[in-house]
């Protein structure tokens, strides 16, 4: 038909075409001794033709593969094709991934032997292996990844359930990892990442228990855990893991990490719920320090909740002009006239009244809003001193606070600037108030207050004596005032050590030509003391309590000043 051959004349033919193909054929007798192969075996089996002839298959086989490869031949030999991947060893001295497909090899209506076909797939494992490493596995450390740890997670889970034990998460920070990579170099950050995941499999044992989860953090598991007691003892010589030093280039560093811990198991929390839960835990670590480990407990999960609910608050309000600003009046001791104000912002919800700022500020400060409301009070207290001025008020100077984020802004003199020009208000009635700890970074520190003063505005040092307190800022800065803490204020009556430490900050600031204010000032007592050691100003409840923009103005307006009588009363008596 068409000019074929009838079926039992091309037989033959069609043998020899396909022995003769690129696809390599063997023939294995029923013993399992392999008696004829079409092509030369060297690129599969390393060796020639006649090195391969007479060996029983079974010998090149890679133990993995033993069982499964001799139950297909024997099964084949039983009559059935069968399909298995195989993995033999080469006399080159490397392993080769094999895809067989075996026939039974018939005589006479009886099985003789196999016929098998081979195809070297050893490539295409390759590749889907780089694949599933790449997948589950971070390229730097060769640790287990995110993807892989949360899927060992919820097998450990469902194990502790059939087991009826408890198993702990892990999640580890590495304190100030940026200030490495900033001083050293990210090649040196990453070889120092490469030393801690080292020091972590060690603690942790299991390699499949420990993951990279992303840049410096890190998910540790360890199982069978016989409770809080048993968790804070490993946590503890997990800690204690890096008290020896690091060496990087040649340096050596002491590195230290947090850590959240969560206890769990069974099947009513998924991994991602204790990996969440482990993630609160290390975020309370760092809030209390760093170098140390927290345990989660169900409260961090509603303080967190809170803190993100309060900084979304906190963007509407400055978009809804929620916020807004009483001044504290400041008081000539020697006069009791009022010579100051200072700006405090103040949140007025539209729900909750007004929140506390002990409350809202250190929020404000963590979650980096703190720097648009700092931009706020600055442009707002301008505006409203120069507008107390134009309607015929006494001109006196306003304080703001300056945030240590906003003292980082590369731009803020223009920014401080931008407001004077936009306010009308002239320089010398702007005074900004800096804690000492911004001073720390002398050069930037010098630098920045140099530039103010060259625009015409005032300079205070805020709470002083709380913090970096270094001569060298106040005979080289150029500080116009310093403000003593309410903390020393406060006790100044009743502990000799407070008094003496005032009384020598107002001698000292005196010395250096400063200005001295005393924060915090409620009691006739303190007003006489801080007089008789010269103190200048004051500011605090006994004056007056911050007021918001129309008690300003009445009490301005109308000369009521009831700090000054008494003032005047004490320096008389």
């Amino acid at each position: 038909m068409n000019g074929w051959p009838d079926t039992s004349s091309y037989q033959l033919e069609l043998l020899n075409s396909i022995y003769n193909s690129p696809v390599t054929i063997a023939v294995i007798d029923s013993q399992g001794l392999i008696v004829d192969v079409n092509r030369d075996p060297y690129d599969t089996f390393g060796c020639a033709k006649e090195e391969l002839l007479g060996q029983a298959f079974a010998d090149w086989l890679d133990e993995a593969s033993y069982d499964n490869a001799v139950q297909a031949f024997r099964r084949t030999l039983a009559g059935e094709t069968c399909t298995q991947n195989i993995r033999i060893f080469s006399k080159k001295g490397h392993y080769v991934d094999l895809n067989v497909n075996t026939a039974p090899l018939s005589r006479e209506e009886e099985t003789v032997g196999i016929v098998v076909s081979v195809s070297d797939i050893s490539d295409h494992k390759r590749s889907l292996d780089r694949i599933r490493y790449m997948a589950y596995y971070d390229d730097m450390t060769g640790l287990p990844n995110r993807r892989y740890f949360a899927n060992r997670l919820e097998e450990k889970l469902a194990e502790s359930h059939r087991n009826g034990t408890l198993l702990a998460v892990c999640y580890l920070d590495v304190d100030r990892f940026k200030l490495v990579n900033a001083s050293f170099g990210r090649d040196s950050g990453d070889m120092l990442l490469l030393q801690i995941a080292e020091r972590l499999t060690r603690f942790f044992q299991s390699q499949d228990s420990l993951a990279r989860m992303e840049g410096d953090e890190f998910a540790g598991l360890l199982t069978e855990v016989s409770g809080t007691e048993d968790v804070s003892a490993r946590m503890d010589a997990l800690i204690r893991l890096f008290e020896e030093p690091f060496e990087l280039g040649g340096v050596q560093l002491h590195v230290t990490v947090s850590v959240g811990v969560t206890i769990g198991g069974g099947l009513e929390e998924d991994g991602g719920a204790l990996l969440k839960k482990a993630d609160a835990a290390l975020y309370r670590a760092k809030e209390n320090g760093r170098n140390d480990y927290q345990i989660y407990t169900s409260d961090f999960e509603h303080k967190a909740l809170h803190k993100l609910t309060l900084h979304h608050e906190m963007m509407n309000a400055l978009q809804n002009g929620e916020f807004l600003l009483y001044y504290q009046p400041q008081y000539d001791l020697a006069t009791g006239r009022i010579v100051g104000l200072e700006a405090l912002v103040r949140w007025k919800h539209p729900v909750r009244g007004l929140v506390p700022p002990g409350e809202f500020i250190p929020a404000a400060e963590e979650s980096g809003i703190i720097v648009p409301l700092g931009e706020w009070v600055l442009q707002e207290a301008c505006r409203q001193n120069k507008e107390w001025q134009d309607a015929g008020m006494p001109p006196i100077p306003v304080s703001v606070n300056l945030s240590v984020r906003q003292f980082t802004q590369r731009n803020l003199i223009g920014k401080i600037a931008g407001a004077l020009e936009r306010s009308g208000l002239e320089p010398r009635y702007l005074k900004l108030e800096i804690t000492e700890s911004m001073t720390m970074d002398v050069e930037r520190a010098l630098s920045f207050l140099q530039e103010l003063k060259e625009l015409g505005v005032g300079i205070s040092i805020d709470d002083f004596g709380t913090g970096y307190s270094s001569f060298h800022y106040l005979r080289n800065f150029p500080i116009g005032s310093l403000k003593i803490d309410r903390s020393f204020v406060r006790d100044i009556g009743d502990n000799p050590n407070n008094a003496a430490i005032v009384a020598a900050i107002i001698a000292m600031a005196h010395n250096l030509q400063l200005q001295v204010i005393a924060e915090g000032v409620e009691t006739l007592e303190q007003v006489r003391f801080l007089q008789q050691h010269g103190c200048d100003e004051m500011q605090g409840y006994y004056g007056s309590p911050p007021l918001p923009c129309a008690g300003i103005a009445s009490l301005m307006e109308a000369g009521r000043n009831r700090a000054a009588l008494d003032i005047n009363a004490a320096s008389s008596s």
